[in-house]
């Protein structure tokens, strides 16, 4: 076992030391700014759900600033966020929140009224 790991072992040192720029931007710390606002999503049914669920990974203006879906996509993107990002999202709680999205950024074709804005 020794054997076969001290020749990878060597090669990547020196690998190292030929290209130590490459070694350190590989290890760089990106900086990100993440948005943020002390807006909460405006009174309604639902709200209190998805104020606070929602908030927690998002500001109230992104997700009011997307585009007007359908009930069915709003499902889907909450369950995506329940599923794929692990949101502790309860199915109450979801019901309200695909609610509350289709009421202010919904489409006629959601099965309610259009859009507010």
């Amino acid at each position: 076992m020794l054997r076969a790991v001290l020749p990878m072992s060597a090669v990547l040192g020196l690998a190292l030391l030929l290209h130590p720029g490459q070694a350190a931007t590989a290890l760089k710390s990106l900086k990100l700014d993440v948005p943020s606002s002390d807006t909460m999503f405006p009174l309604g049914p639902g709200s209190d759900a998805i104020n606070n669920n929602c908030l927690a990974c998002h500001s109230a203006d992104h997700v009011l600033n997307q585009p007007s879906l359908s009930r069915e996509a709003w499902q889907e993107v909450v369950n995506k966020m329940i599923t794929a990002y692990k949101a502790p999202i309860s199915p109450d709680d979801a019901k309200a929140i695909v609610g509350y999205l289709v009421r202010t950024k919904g489409t006629s074709r959601s099965g309610n009224a259009s859009p507010q804005r």
